[in-house]
């Protein structure tokens, strides 16, 4: 199918939708194509697409055609393994696939007045222009959308009474989404088109002084008593959405059932939301007016604290390690059933880059866990292909960063 003939038919679709043509439109149907076509290519290269811009016409903009603008980084180095494995932390885009690093984080903890501590987390957020990371050092969390054009971020000081829409292209927050409940966390739906926003009475990141934690030769504040309140589920175009309370249950001896930090996120079809469990059943979900549901089928066999997921088909789930502390095997199991059918190299699953290959981290051989690195997995394969440099083991360190993956 051609570009312009491709483009004409989701334009079809979306006013079957009802919904409003976004003015990026054109550039988002050419971004999904590319996206399924490398979800598509298993092991292959991609030729990097050097085409001129189509103005298309849409209707309901007001003008007679789109100007496409400038492509992002993302899209532009289209190659199926964009890899800098003597990089750490990166400085130029990693992908993988239709995933690509979007952005990372390093954390560290700074000593409050009263004696708390508040993990705090310094973002390097990939620049669309330039195809490098650069420091955000303005904003305290961020989720970056599918097709990598947007993030919503908060700033300094959670929880935080306001949701940033960050123009990835430009760098500047073209829209505000005011809260009446403070937000910690926030994390786009699988299409983009939602957000669910994750509401707590205090900063979810401090820790207490009253609650220490020790390693026998120091002692540190330790983690809070968990202040969540509930979540939105907000429209990303209008900003419109309904907050739901949740209540946050306690065991026999008085402990919650979440962490401090416990944040809620989409399904793998995005009907609904979840949030991880300290016990038994582990994950709870909800729709989007608050109402307790049963865990969707192809999920019951997930844990919050693996990050994979599902695979895009939906079909496969990331598992845990198979082996001790030290292990470079991990499982992937059937989504229904929850029996493994294969078990691959990598420390820990972070995100898949198609049906078959997932990004991991990866420890040094001879090395501790800690010591390990961004790798590219395949199901069936023992190969591993790195695509950054080592993490440093130190825990306190610049080098321990923490990625951010989006759909490319």
């Amino acid at each position: 199918m051609k570009v312009a003939d491709l483009v004409r038919e989701s334009l079809r679709e979306q006013a079957d939708q009802e919904g409003p043509v976004p003015g990026d439109f054109a550039g988002r149907v050419l971004a999904a194509r590319r996206r399924r076509r490398a979800r598509t290519t298993v092991g292959a290269s991609l030729a990097v697409v050097t085409a001129t811009v189509v103005a298309v016409a849409a209707p309901g903009l007001g003008q007679d055609s789109v100007d496409d603008g400038p492509r992002p980084a993302s899209e532009l180095r289209s190659g199926d393994v964009l890899a800098h494995p003597g990089q750490t932390p990166p400085r130029e885009l990693i992908a993988a696939g239709g995933t690509a690093l979007a952005a990372y984080s390093t954390n560290k903890r700074v000593k409050q007045p009263d004696g708390d501590a508040v993990v705090t987390r310094t973002y390097r957020l990939l620049d669309q222009k330039t195809g490098t990371y650069r420091e955000a050092p303005r904003w305290s969390w961020l989720d970056v959308a599918p097709g990598m054009r947007t993030a919503a971020v908060l700033e300094r000081g959670l929880p935080a009474k306001r949701i940033g829409l960050l123009n990835l292209m430009t760098g500047k927050v073209e829209r505000w989404i005011p809260v009446d409940h403070g937000v910690g966390g926030v994390e786009f739906s699988p299409d983009g088109r939602k957000l669910v926003a994750t509401t707590y009475a205090k900063d979810p990141d401090r820790l207490d002084k009253d609650r220490p934690m020790s390693d026998g030769k120091h002692e540190e504040p330790g983690p809070a008593d968990p202040s969540r309140t509930g979540f939105y589920v907000l429209d990303v175009a209008s900003g419109e959405g309904s907050w739901s309370k949740v209540k946050t249950e306690t065991g026999e001896f008085g402990i919650a059932d979440i962490n401090t930090r416990q944040d809620f996120a989409f399904s793998h079809d995005g009907s609904l939301v979840y949030t991880g469990l300290t016990s038994a059943p582990h994950q709870q979900y909800y729709d989007y007016e608050g109402r307790e549901r049963s865990t969707p089928a192809k999920e019951k066999h997930l844990r919050w604290f693996v990050d994979g997921g599902l695979s895009p088909n939906g079909k496969l789930a990331a598992g845990d390690f198979a082996g001790g502390a030290n292990t470079t095997a991990t499982e992937i199991n059937d989504a229904l059933t929850g029996k493994r059918v294969a078990k691959i190299p990598g420390q820990q699953l972070l995100a898949w880059a198609d049906d078959k290959r997932l990004i991991a981290w990866d420890i040094a051989p001879g090395t501790s866990e800690y010591r390990n690195r961004l790798v590219l997995v395949t199901i069936g394969s023992k190969k591993t292909v790195p695509l950054s440099g080592y993490r440093s083991p130190k825990a306190d360190s610049e080098g321990r960063w923490t990625p951010v993956f989006a759909d490319r």
